[in-house]
């Protein structure tokens, strides 16, 4: 096991040296930011690849699959889905050429639906990051058999992650991404047939596994089986709709035509993925069952990587593991400290910031919301808290996907959108998910249903039983809906940056 932990360490070693040659060319905000507007299309897909697959997928995800067997499918079947609705506004995005989705909202909706979305974004994607960290932790605390305890292997993975992003931006962070994502794909193509195979194939899985590990709607968490499934698919496909740290990427491609063939390429390696994942989970989960190894589902490709493939695979695929906590934490990261910059510094109280004076402020930024978001998963752990990254994944994926995506998508696409309607949306959203997923709980909580037995521990009660995403987005699309229908609609020159085809008005 010391053979492991020794070559993950030289692993994120050889990743900073990379990381800081790679800063060395940070020469304006461009840089930092999107990356000098520069990628080409094979790194745009492997940082898309990166940025989407994090430990959501190999640890979260494999938490999912070890209670819902293959019905797992359904939390990232919304990425798919999502992906594919993305490729026809990727071009538009990369047209509009900005720094942030906030860029987009203050032309739709104005100053406040941006400060708005900039602060659910900023909560969302620090409890992303938060979580990145504590898987990062039990990666190391389980390659290590406990050598490095999970506290000090958060510390680690915090230390890695807020230098990496502070250190190089962008340009760093998708440069990075293409070695990652490369050990990301090939690890998963190559490990998944020797798992398959030392967990007896697919007739031997029946076999060991119960039934409901094979349905379609998991029927041993929830109160309502079907409506739970759909919930994780929903969060994930409006995460992915409007997820900021996307459409960053799509900002740094060389051009719109690049961003849209990134897209189409993406959504295969992302299918590919996280299909491997759920499978590797599912047989590991044999495999562990078989010879002992416990039924914690968070381990369960930690313990493929140990046992169930050769030593060479499965440094692949520990690598991998590590990749995909670094590549995300980094990421939403420098994500999210862009909006703090961009969207409320920049935007609120220096208009006319120096682009150096931009870039040295973001650094102390990045280091201050990562030790935040290190906090937010330090504490819990301190005080001894059950933690399940697949519940904190949920949270932020709702926020932001109740919050933020429904205005933004609708100011791509819907040109009767007013900024009346934007801002109720906004607001209306994160208020309702905060509501259901922490007040109601606290004031009443014998309305929460479905968290029997120890697949309830892992996905959460919800308010009668019915999952907070559902009365959340109801909520924010029929504000964003109603309030609009309300409003006297845009004016074309209102329209004009983002519907250069209106009728008078003419095109950039």
């Amino acid at each position: 096991m010391t053979i492991y932990l020794w070559v993950i360490l030289a692993y994120l070693l050889v990743m900073t040296g990379y990381n800081i040659h790679r800063s060395r060319r940070i020469k304006s905000q461009d840089d930092f930011m999107v990356a000098g507007r520069s990628l080409s299309l094979t790194k745009m897909v492997f940082t898309l690849v990166c940025t989407w697959i994090g430990s959501g997928t190999f640890i979260a995800g494999a938490e999912y699959a070890s209670y819902a067997g293959w019905s797992a499918i359904w939390q990232p079947a919304g990425a798919f889905l999502g992906i594919a609705i993305i490729y026809f506004v990727a071009g538009k995005i990369r047209t509009f050429g900005q720094y942030t989705v906030g860029d987009i909202l203050e032309v739709r909706y104005g100053r406040f639906a941006r400060l708005f979305g900039a602060i659910a974004l900023i909560i969302a994607f620090t409890t992303i990051v938060a979580y990145q960290f504590r898987a990062g932790g039990y990666i190391l605390n389980v390659i290590s058999d406990g050598r490095i305890s999970l506290e000090l292997g958060q510390t680690i993975t915090a230390v890695f992650v807020i230098g990496f992003v502070a250190i190089g931006g962008m340009i760093a962070v998708a440069h990075t991404d293409l070695p990652n994502g490369i050990i990301i794909v090939s690890a998963c193509l190559i490990s998944v047939p020797f798992v398959i195979t030392a967990a007896g194939g697919w007739a031997h899985a029946h076999e060991v596994l119960e039934p409901s590990r094979f349905q379609v709607f998991a029927s041993d968490f929830g109160k309502y089986p079907p409506l739970k499934a759909f919930a994780y698919f929903l969060s994930t496909l409006l995460l992915l709709l409007g997820v900021q740290s996307m459409y960053q990427k799509f900002y740094a491609a060389r051009s719109p035509r690049e961003a849209r063939q990134a897209v189409a390429i993406w959504i295969v390696g992302t299918i590919v993925v996280e299909t491997i994942v759920i499978a590797i989970a599912v047989f590991a989960s044999v495999y562990n069952t078989e010879h002992g190894l416990g039924w914690d589902g968070r381990a369960l490709v930690l313990n493929a990587a140990r046992y169930m493939v050769p030593g060479w695979a499965g440094v692949l695929l520990l690598g991998a593991a590590c990749a995909v906590v670094l590549s995300t934490g980094m990421n939403y990261l420098l994500s999210s400290s862009s909006n703090v910059m961009r969207d409320i510094y920049q935007s609120m109280i220096n208009p006319n910031a120096d682009p150096d004076r931009m870039v040295a402020l973001q650094k102390v930024f990045i280091v201050l919301m990562g030790f935040c978001a290190f906090l937010m998963i330090f504490i819990p752990t301190y005080m001894k808290s059950q933690i399940s990254i697949l519940q904190y994944a949920y949270f932020a994926y709702t926020m932001y996907g109740v919050a933020v995506t429904p205005a933004l998508f609708a100011a791509l696409t819907w040109k009767r959108a007013t900024w009346q309607g934007g801002v109720a949306s906004i607001v209306g959203g994160a208020v309702a998910t905060v509501f259901f997923e922490f007040v109601l709980p606290a004031i009443a909580p014998g309305v929460m249903q479905g968290a029997g037995g120890a697949a309830g521990a892992v996905f959460g009660a919800d308010p009668w039983g019915i999952p907070s995403i559902y009365p959340s987005a109801i909520i924010s699309i029929g504000a964003l809906v109603l309030v609009s229908l309300m409003t006297p609609a845009p004016k074309p020159e209102e329209l004009a940056q983002l519907f250069p085809d209106q009728v008078g008005v003419p095109k950039a």
